[in-house]
């Protein structure tokens, strides 16, 4: 920060001046937990004007930390921000925060801010619970901060009747009544959503979001952002960047969603995805003496336990009362798997479920691995899918559309014909239109955007980072990790160090630079 200045009002113009900002950082991470309640602010003299005549939000405001009540040694804070960013006089909502302060203050260069994925992972979680993600490094040169997004966790989080969720229709569709019946089901969905969160539920876009972020910056007084977000959190950081380019003093995208496909690219793109990390883990099988499956024919295997789920002839080994879906393997089981990779616990899970092997519980492999609403005993449950539904407009029609994109998707997907961002495409049936949908990329930043992607990345394919480098053009350079995985910064030594040097030191690695595999996940090149 310049002697005597000022931040930046949140919201107000980052300016185009060309005047390159101090060597400052500020990052983003976000989070799960309980509601806060709505206040009133109150009025204020003359907020300063932002992007396209949206006034600042909360000027002057700061962020007061305490000890995180499950981890005395991270610090909590809440930050008071508008529901609506067109209304910064209006009700705010208490947006939870989370920080560890840099272990050698001496060397401090700022704040990391963390943008997680989902949508709906906490930030907030990540900072008391996994903030030994980040490198030493960066541990001892930021304060690493991230939060809950609107909408989320401890942040005003949307919920839903826990009743009304389960009974959310499978993703396949099979008839015009099948999907008439789902539109219909989202309608209520959204009225009881809506009804029970309040007026943020129409206001929990990545867009709105990326201005909470900005009034974060503001409050820890930071002139500039350094920004590191991984999956849906790259999302969050492209907006940051169209909204204040100059703003930004580094930014990592790490595990890429392209915001710029329709609905028959979108899911074509997560079916391919999930296929190529597929084949990735058959090629590992044969070659591994290790793997459940070695000698087999897996792709025959996991053929004939899709026909069985299909006919409901597989046991779900966590409830016996139940039975497993084609789409809960290919859409759940096998990608989750494939996130690390876990390829040796897939390949036990598939021999259990296939009775080659004596069944164990699936969530002993592979914890986590539903992500689908089975019920907790709550009145209410939390729902992202509002998040996503208000980031992307991807319409269908009727079922003859629905249909074509299934068929589409089989050919696509021969192992795996269901994506998991189907059921996202789904619960978004009938809803109203979205006010930033999708569209290329738009960004003139200061210092060149890193973005990082496995080759075989099982939910945002290697395609879509290819796709966003090109869109940033001279603003963005690409670093591939030669392996498989769903977030690899720390996949190797390579690719933790390449983006520890570009957030502390600023070095953007050469066009085309890439990171071997880690020596036990070699893969056949792309």
């Amino acid at each position: 920060m310049l002697p005597g200045s000022k931040p930046p009002a949140p919201g107000a113009p980052s300016g185009t001046s060309g005047r390159r900002a101090p060597r400052r950082t500020a990052v983003v991470l976000a989070g799960l937990a309980t509601s806060l309640a709505l206040t009133v602010p109150p009025a204020t003299a003359g907020p300063a004007a932002g992007p396209a005549g949206l006034p600042s939000g909360a000027p002057g405001q700061v962020v007061e930390w305490h000890p995180c009540p499950d981890d005395s040694t991270a610090e909590c804070g809440t930050l008071a921000v508008p529901v609506d960013w067109k209304r910064p006089d209006g009700p705010r909502f208490q947006l939870s925060l989370a920080r560890r302060t840099a272990t050698d203050p001496a060397t401090r260069i700022g704040t990391l801010f963390f943008g997680p994925g989902g949508p709906g992972d906490s930030g907030v979680d990540r900072i008391v619970e996994g903030a030994g993600r980040f490198g030493s490094e960066l541990r001892s040169r930021f304060d690493i901060v991230s939060f809950d997004p609107r909408g989320v966790g401890r942040s005003n989080p949307v919920r839903c009747s826990t009743e009304l969720l389960v009974r959310r229709p499978a993703p396949v569709l099979t008839s015009q009544q099948d999907f008439d019946a789902t539109v219909a089901y989202n309608r209520r969905l959204r009225a009881d959503c809506r009804a029970r969160t309040g007026p943020l539920f129409d206001h929990v876009d990545t867009s709105s979001t990326a201005r909470d972020v900005d009034a974060v910056r503001a409050a820890l007084g930071e002139s500039t952002l350094t920004f590191h977000g991984s999956s849906y959190g790259t999302l969050l950081g492209q907006r940051y960047a169209e909204l204040f380019p100059h703003r930004i003093r580094a930014m990592v995208l790490e595990s890429v969603l392209d915001h710029s496909v329709g609905t028959r690219d979108f899911l074509n793109a997560q079916t391919s995805a999930a296929q190529d990390s597929f084949d990735a883990f058959v090629d590992w099988c044969d070659r591994t003496e290790g793997c459940a499956l070695h000698g087999r024919d897996v792709r025959t295997i996991w053929a004939d336990l899709l026909g069985l789920a299909g006919r409901g002839e597989v046991p779900d080994p966590d409830d016996p009362s139940a039975t497993l879906t084609p789409y809960a393997l290919s859409g759940f089981l096998a990608p989750r798997a494939l996130y690390e990779p876990h390829d040796a616990e897939l390949a036990e899970t598939i021999a259990g479920l296939a009775g080659l092997v004596p069944a164990g519980p699936a969530g002993a492999a592979l914890p986590g691995w539903r992500g689908e609403s089975t019920g907790t005993g709550s009145a209410t449950e939390t729902d992202p899918q509002a998040i996503f539904c208000q980031d992307w407009e991807l319409p269908i029609r009727n079922y003859r559309e629905y249909a074509a994109r299934l068929r589409e998707m089989a050919r696509i997907g021969t192992d795996l014909p269901y994506p998991r961002a189907l059921a996202g495409v789904e619960a978004c049936l009938g809803a109203p239109r979205v006010e930033h949908p999708q569209h290329r990329l738009r960004v003139r930043v200061d210092h060149p955007i890193l973005l990082l992607n496995a080759v075989h990345d099982p939910v945002t394919g290697y395609d879509w980072a290819t796709s966003v480098a090109r869109q940033l053009g001279r603003y963005g350079v690409l670093l591939s990790y030669e392996g498989a995985g769903h977030g690899v910064y720390t996949a190797t030594e390579c690719t933790r160090g390449t983006v520890d040097r570009y957030l502390v030191d600023l070095v953007v690695p050469p066009r085309g630079a890439s990171c071997p595999a880690a020596h036990h996940a070699a893969f056949p090149a792309r």
